[in-house]
């Protein structure tokens, strides 16, 4: 129906340039395949190199906005007090099973509580799934 509709606007005075882009196909040009193996040296070539002091002192991919510069590490006094305690491990629900609740901290009880809940609703879904 649309080779039919560019057709007709051949035969209209339109110039014929405006007729050929009516009927040009818009396709995805695939990238080309580079040539000479999987190109880790091509790759290992663009990338450029860092200097130690340099990825010691910034925070690379930390930058958001369209312009500006990746922010520098600070030093730890200026970082809030709680913040190295995200590094902090967490027990798992294996672990908190094993040790007694009522000697647990509220923090990991309420972990355990919030994890036990969430293996058994996981179990309850399993066996009443549909095979």
């Amino acid at each position: 129906m649309a080779m039919s509709w560019t057709r007709g606007i051949k035969h209209v005075a339109v110039p014929r340039h405006a007729a050929q882009l009516v009927e040009t196909r818009c396709l995805a040009i695939a990238s080309k395949a580079k040539k000479g193996g999987k190109g880790g040296a091509a790759d290992a070539a663009k990338t450029p190199a860092l200097t130690k002091e340099l990825k010691s002192t910034t925070v690379f991919g930390a930058n958001i906005l369209k312009e500006g510069s990746d922010p520098k590490i600070q030093p730890d006094s200026e970082y809030p007090e709680w913040l190295p305690s995200l590094l902090n491990k967490r027990p798992v629900l294996s672990e908190l099973r094993r040790k007694d609740p009522k000697t647990l901290p509220y923090e990991d009880l309420k972990r355990f509580v919030k994890l036990d809940n969430r293996s058994r609703i996981k179990e309850n879904n399993a066996l009443t799934a549909k095979n």
